[in-house]
């Protein structure tokens, strides 16, 4: 009744010419519900929407539909951890310290989405991997979980979240908790045979620090949802903005499906038929968390998102044709996971909020994972405490159709390379080295940059740094001068 009521005001306001460029200012003073989700190794190409052929995303494409459609969504890493941190803070991961995969934890200073959004009321959740600190020090559990990693230890809850379901790392994406005894680290199928399975090792934890042991059987993505949608429903009851993240296993390594998902997909190969499967059943989720919002009438006023953390899992490749290593997809870019190229950090982006995007919106905007935070926070009317820098920038006036160019360009770094992307021009450098805190241990080849222009080349494969030196120069300039940020921040310049 409340979104029928602010429909009928707002077409008063608009016959008033009452509204400024186009904005819905009744709705944009109720504070939106949020829910991120991110998959995890999904590859730009590996969803209908963007021309797979042989995946099944109906709900995927459906929600592409509904909303916006970023096709220059950029993950802030090509691997998963950074990202993740980039999502709730709005800052490079580079500023405190998650460097890449198991490596650092968030840090007491950095305040997260969670918390901002929790101070005003919202009722705060996660769902899913974490991979952004431990989640237990008394016991071994994952990659770094227990006493000897006990100064990585930064559960969600210690972050702004009410209530969590959540793994420190990756998990098989069918039975999360079990493996047959001779499992290979890509695939398996699921056992079937009770006295056959062994315990895998990664557990999920509540926000009490308690291990879950119930309702842990089938598809994981299943699995998460079965957490979140009680908890949406529960703060719909007591009427409280909702930050919701659900961050899916899927289709991360080791990849299982069901038979009801690998049987979609039966003329393929075990492996193949495993990762689409694993997707096709995240799909489903999807479309149920989809169906909920708009059961629960909060569908109108709810900001989803969905990407992916990072490219497709696989070996290095030079061309759009070469799939080695995997079944995953970046489509015609260049590069995978761990790349800088734009299939490692080019992803699947989308953003759905009935209230303030037109359905099947799509846009050429570059947007990146960093962008989450000043975006919500611009959305409720919240502003940071101090003035830390941010790499994100507010998607507000792009959702509005009022901003078609990004106003500065998107850095990004990892272990041993560096990039800069702005409207039409990326910049990119690797180095033999590799980075332990400020240190950058550089070879001759880190003189070297590639130059690509993204409109005309989006597959990168034209260098032009000897054709435009000048840009060149331009945008190393600006590299650097954001990398002496990062460093900063990396000092603890940004905490009181």
């Amino acid at each position: 009744m409340l979104n029928l009521i602010c429909r009928f005001a707002m077409i008063c306001l608009i016959s008033l010419g009452l509204t400024e460029s186009g904005w819905n200012t009744t709705l944009a003073a109720q504070s939106p519900n949020v829910i991120l989700v991110m998959c995890d190794d999904l590859g730009w190409g590996d969803v209908g929407y963007n021309g797979n052929k042989t995946v099944h995303t109906p709900n995927i494409d459906a929600m592409a539909l509904g909303g916006m459609r970023f096709n220059r969504f950029y993950a802030a890493a090509p691997v998963c951890s950074p990202t993740r941190g980039s999502a709730i803070t709005g800052r490079h991961p580079f500023r405190y310290g998650v460097f890449s995969a198991n490596t650092g934890h968030m840090r007491d200073g950095e305040t997260t989405l969670a918390e901002f959004l929790g101070k005003t009321g919202y009722a705060t959740g996660h769902f899913g991997k974490w991979h952004l600190g431990t989640l237990t020090t008394t016991e071994k559990d994952a990659n770094r979980g227990g006493p000897k990693g006990a100064k990585h230890f930064s559960p969600p809850q210690d972050n702004g979240f009410d209530v969590c379901f959540s793994t420190e790392s990756k998990v098989p994406t069918w039975d999360p908790m079990i493996k047959p005894p001779m499992a290979g680290n890509k695939w398996w199928d699921p056992v079937t045979d009770p006295s056959k399975e062994i315990v895998y090792g990664t557990a999920y934890w509540d926000h009490h620090g308690q291990r879950v042991t119930e309702n842990l059987r089938g598809d994981d993505s299943r699995v998460i949802m079965d957490r979140a949608i009680p908890f949406i429903r529960s703060a719909v009851e007591n009427e409280k903005p909702f930050f919701v993240i659900v961050w899916f296993h899927a289709p991360h390594l080791p990849v299982v499906a069901g038979p009801k998902y690998t049987e979609m997909y039966r003329d393929l190969d075990g492996y193949a038929q495993h990762f689409f499967g694993c997707i096709t059943a995240l799909d489903e989720q999807v479309g149920r968390l989809r169906n909920e919002l708009r059961t629960l009438g909060v569908a109108e006023n709810t900001l989803v998102t969905f990407c992916s953390d990072n490219g497709p899992e696989g070996s290095k490749r030079a061309s759009a044709d070469d799939i080695k290593g995997g079944p995953g997809s970046a489509g015609p870019f260049r590069g995978r996971k761990r790349d800088l190229y734009e299939g490692g950090i080019r992803v699947p982006g989308i953003i759905e909020w009935p209230a303030q995007i037109a359905a099947g919106s799509v846009t050429d905007f570059p947007a990146v994972t960093s962008d989450y935070l000043p975006t919500i926070l611009d959305a409720v009317g919240a502003e940071l405490a101090d003035d830390r820098p941010l790499d994100g920038i507010s998607l507000l006036p792009v959702f509005a159709g009022e901003m078609t160019e990004r106003p500065r360009p998107i850095g990004f770094e990892a272990p041993t390379r560096v990039a800069l992307s702005d409207n039409r021009y990326k910049l990119i450098r690797y180095n033999k080295g590799s980075r332990e805190g400020n240190d950058q241990k550089l070879s001759h080849k880190s003189n070297q940059f590639e130059l690509y222009d993204l409109i005309e080349d989006p597959g990168e494969s034209q260098d032009l740094a000897d054709k435009y030196p000048e840009i060149v120069g331009r945008m190393k300039k600006t590299l650097e001068e954001w990398r002496e940020s990062c460093r900063r921040s990396l000092d603890g310049d940004d905490y009181e």
